[in-house]
């Protein structure tokens, strides 16, 4: 579990972990948090309550979404029988940790300290784009938070230098505005580009008013030993691959 001096608050606990530690096999081992896999599904979630207890929460208590690489943004203030279709959730309610999955998509946890506020957000390009991480803090500051108190920090996430796009890639991004010419630089392959998520979603949150905002800098792509990469496992020819887990909760008393 990777945790950061931004995000250690009284009363919160955050973890964005890695691959290592859990019980599944092959291709998803060990520790595969994600239900949609083709892992066992005793397995996950035997990870899923090992993770849960890590974070001082009830297997139960550990929400996460039926992500879509939308926009949508949950609500959660107690345990959900069904994972709700959402990209994002966000809570003020002690002992509910809010979960999402990621395999080179940006996983990004936030938290509002004086409101006691937290969220959890998972963005690929899509969502990116789309700006599920304004929609995140808006929901935030629906439920008490205020937009100058956020922190936010993007945890382990595809990296510049390993995400290569296609000739038709950048467009909808230099619609958006001009000066997102700045995410794509030319790659080795004529046509192609490389791009930079990080510093998108990064950039994204600090132009929406989050003034605290963090990347801990670490590229799923690169680091196989730690990370699992949907990105990887494609190169590969692999059949699955598994998924990593971000997590945040406010503390129960």
């Amino acid at each position: 579990m990777i945790t950061t001096s931004a995000l250690n608050f009284s009363g919160i606990s955050h973890g964005f972990f890695t691959r290592e530690g859990g019980h599944s096999m092959g291709i998803f081992a060990s520790l595969n948090c994600g239900l949609g896999s083709g892992d066992e599904v005793s397995l996950v979630q035997k990870n899923r309550s090992q993770v849960a207890a890590e974070i001082g929460v009830s297997t139960e208590n550990l929400i996460s979404g039926y992500q879509v690489h939308g926009v949508h943004v949950a609500v959660v203030t107690q345990p959900l029988a069904q994972r709700p279709q959402a990209d994002a959730l966000v809570s003020n309610t002690p002992g509910v940790a809010l979960g999402v999955l990621t395999a080179d998509c940006g996983p990004i946890l936030f938290a509002d300290p004086r409101a006691k506020v937290v969220g959890a957000c998972h963005a690929g390009w899509r969502g990116a784009l789309a700006g599920v991480t304004d929609r995140t803090v808006e929901a935030m500051e629906g439920i008490g938070a205020r937009r100058e108190n956020i922190v936010a920090v993007l945890g382990p996430t595809i990296s510049h230098r390993a995400y290569e796009v296609g000739p038709d890639f950048p467009k909808p991004f230099r619609d958006q505005g001009k000066s997102n010419s700045r995410y794509f630089t030319s790659s080795l392959r004529d046509g192609h580009y490389m791009f930079d998520l990080p510093a998108y979603l990064v950039d994204r949150l600090k132009a929406f008013g989050v003034v605290e905002v963090q990347d801990v800098g670490l590229c799923t792509y690169g680091d196989e030993r730690r990370f699992f990469s949907y990105r990887r496992a494609t190169h590969r020819g692999e059949k699955d691959y598994g998924r990593l887990i971000s997590a945040i909760s406010l503390r129960a008393e």
